[in-house]
C-alpha cells in the first residue's frame, strides 16, 4: 500500500481486486503488533484505485446507484415507500416462496435479501429537534440520525433518544444534519466524504454539545477520524478535530455514566456481536458489555470467532454478494451454537446481514440493536 501510495508502484486491475475484495473490517488493526494504522493506508490506497482504474459499465452503474440513494434520506425514504409496497401486498413473500429471487443478478438478489421490513410510520418519522434530560442535566449530547438508520431503524434513534433522556442527558438533534460520509469514505470516494462532512461540521456547528453520540459502528469509526480527513482544509482541519474529539459510541456514553434510571428485569438470553467497526477500528469491546450487565435476568454470550466479520462489511454484502454470504453463513453458524433467543449488535448493517442470515438458516433468532435492549428494560417492556 505505502509502495503504491508513494508512486514507487502501478495500480493495476490486479491491485485493485485484491482491495475490492478486502473487507475493511480493520481485524488487521488489532492484529497488529506494531500499531500499524491499517484505516488510513487502506481508505487513501481505495481513493487512489477510484483515481486510477477503471471499472466495468455495471459495477459502475451500480456503485453510483448505491451512492446515489444510500446517503440520501429523503430519496431512501422513496425507496422505502416502493418496498413498503411490495412487502405489503405479499409480492415479497411469493417472490421468495417461488424461489424467482434466484433469476435476479447476484447483486440485485443481494439487495433483495437485504431489504429490511418497512414500516410507513418510522420510515418517515421525525426526531424532536432537543428532547430533555430527566431528573436533571448531566450531559448536554448530540445525536447521529444516519441515513439508512434513520430512515429502517427510526426505531432504533427513538430508543437511543428515550435512554440517553432517562440518563439524564440532554439531546440535542441538529434538523440538518446529513450523512456523516462513511460510505464514500470506505469506498474509496474521499473528496464526497470529505464534502458531507463539511456539511455535517456545520450542522452542528453551534449547537454546544458535550458529546456527539454514535449508534451506528460504521458512522462512528469515519466521525473520529474527521480531523484526519480535513487535516489539509485551513477552514476546517480545527472544526473537525474538535467535532471528532467528542464522538463516542452510546455503549461508551452509557458505560461513563452510572446508571440513574431503574432497569426492570428481561429474562433473555442473548448473544452479543462485535460490529467490526467497533471493535476493531474503534477498540470499544468491554463497554457494550458492562452496559448490558447492568439489566437484571439476561444472559449475554459471545459468539465463537467474535472477531471475524460477517460480511455486511459497508456495502461489502452488495458489490461481493458471494463473499459476503459466505462469511454470512458462518457467523450464523456460530450463532446457532449460542442457544441464545435473539442476538444483539450495535450497526444496521450487521443488524441487516444477520437478519437475512437466520431468515436463510430457517432460524426463529431475533435481532436487536444494543441500546433496544436497554430501552425495553428501562421501560419495563420486552424489546420487539
Amino acid at each position: 500500500m505505502r509502495v503504491a501510495l508513494d508512486g514507487r508502484a502501478e495500480i493495476t486491475e490486479d491491485f485493485a481486486r485484491h482491495f475490492d475484495t478486502c473487507l475493511g473490517c480493520m481485524a488487521c488493526m488489532t492484529a497488529c503488533p506494531s500499531g500499524v494504522q491499517y484505516d488510513k493506508l487502506v481508505e487513501s490506497t481505495r481513493s487512489q484505485i477510484e483515481r486510477h482504474t477503471t471499472r466495468t459499465l455495471a459495477n459502475r452503474f451500480f456503485r453510483r446507484l448505491i451512492f446515489a440513494v444510500f446517503p440520501y434520506p429523503n430519496r431512501l425514504r422513496w425507496v422505502a415507500l416502493g418496498l413498503w409496497q411490495y412487502q405489503a401486498s405479499g409480492l415479497q413473500r411469493l417472490f421468495r416462496a417461488t424461489g424467482l429471487a434466484r433469476l435476479l443478478p447476484a447483486h440485485l438478489r443481494a439487495m433483495e435479501a437485504m431489504a429490511p421490513q418497512v414500516s410507513l410510520a418510522g420510515t418517515w418519522h421525525r426526531t424532536q429537534n432537543i428532547i430533555a434530560a430527566e431528573g436533571g442535566r448531566r450531559r448536554r449530547v448530540g445525536l447521529l440520525l444516519g441515513c439508512v438508520q434513520r430512515v429502517f431503524f427510526s426505531k432504533v434513534t427513538a430508543a437511543t433518544a428515550r435512554v440517553l433522556s432517562a440518563e439524564g442527558c440532554e439531546v440535542v438533534v441538529p434538523p440538518r444534519q446529513g450523512c456523516c460520509g462513511a460510505l464514500m469514505l470506505h469506498a474509496g470516494l474521499e473528496a464526497e466524504a470529505a464534502a458531507m462532512a463539511r456539511q455535517f461540521i456545520d450542522a452542528f456547528d453551534g449547537a454546544e454539545i458535550d458529546t456527539l453520540v454514535i449508534n451506528a459502528a460504521g458512522c462512528g469509526s469515519t466521525l473520529k477520524e474527521y480531523g484526519h480527513l480535513l487535516r489539509d482544509d485551513p477552514a476546517y482541519a480545527a472544526k473537525a478535530a474538535t467535532l471528532a474529539a467528542k464522538c463516542q459510541d452510546i455503549s461508551e456514553v452509557l458505560a461513563e455514566l452510572k446508571p440513574r434510571a431503574l432497569r426492570h428485569p428481561i429474562a433473555l438470553t442473548v448473544a452479543y456481536h462485535d460490529a467490526c467497526h467497533l471493535q476493531h477500528a474503534q477498540g470499544v469491546t468491554a463497554e457494550p458489555r458492562r452496559v448490558l450487565a447492568t439489566i437484571p435476568g439476561l444472559k449475554v454470550r459471545d459468539i465463537p470467532e467474535s472477531g471475524l466479520c460477517c460480511g455486511s462489511a459497508g456495502i461489502y454484502n452488495l458489490v461481493e454478494p458471494a463473499t459476503a454470504q459466505e462469511l454470512g453463513e458462518r457467523k450464523v453458524g456460530h450463532l446457532l451454537t449460542t442457544g441464545a433467543d435473539a442476538v444483539v449488535s450495535s450497526n444496521p448493517g450487521c443488524l441487516l446481514q444477520l437478519e437475512s442470515g437466520l431468515r436463510t438458516a430457517g432460524s426463529k433468532m431475533r435481532t436487536m440493536h444494543f441500546v433496544e435492549l436497554l430501552d425495553a428494560s428501562i421501560r419495563a417492556t420486552m424489546p420487539m
